[in-house]
C-alpha cells in the first residue's frame, strides 16, 4: 500500500488579500464564514480587518476613531503576515510569503 499525500491542496488556503468590508473588491462572505486565522509579526490577532500576505501589511481600527460617514477609521501596519483557515484542525496549512 502507498501511503496518502496528507498536505492539504494549495487551493485550501486563503487567498492572498482579504478584508471584512462588504463594501471592498476583496470581501468574500464564503472564506470569511471558514473563519480565517492571521499571525502578525509572530502573534495571533483577532482584530484584523483587512490583510495582504504578498504585501506584508494588516489594517486595524484605530480605537473608537470613525470618519464622518460613521465607519471606523483604520491604520496599516507593516510586517510578515500569515493566514489559515481556522475551520481545518490543529494544523492547518498556512498562506505565507516566501
Amino acid at each position: 500500500m502507498t501511503e496518502e499525500n496528507t498536505t492539504a491542496p494549495s487551493g485550501d488556503t486563503p487567498p492572498d488579500h482579504l478584508s471584512i468590508d462588504p463594501r471592498s473588491e476583496h470581501f468574500d462572505a464564503e472564506k470569511l464564514q471558514r473563519g480565517v486565522g492571521i499571525k502578525f509579526k509572530d502573534r495571533v490577532r483577532t482584530d484584523i480587518e483587512e490583510y495582504c500576505i504578498s504585501e506584508g501589511w494588516v489594517r486595524v481600527q484605530a480605537g473608537k476613531t470613525v470618519d464622518r460617514k460613521g465607519r471606523p477609521l483604520t491604520i496599516k501596519l507593516k510586517g510578515p503576515v500569515e493566514a489559515w483557515y481556522e475551520d481545518q484542525g490543529d494544523n492547518p496549512p498556512v498562506a505565507k510569503a516566501d
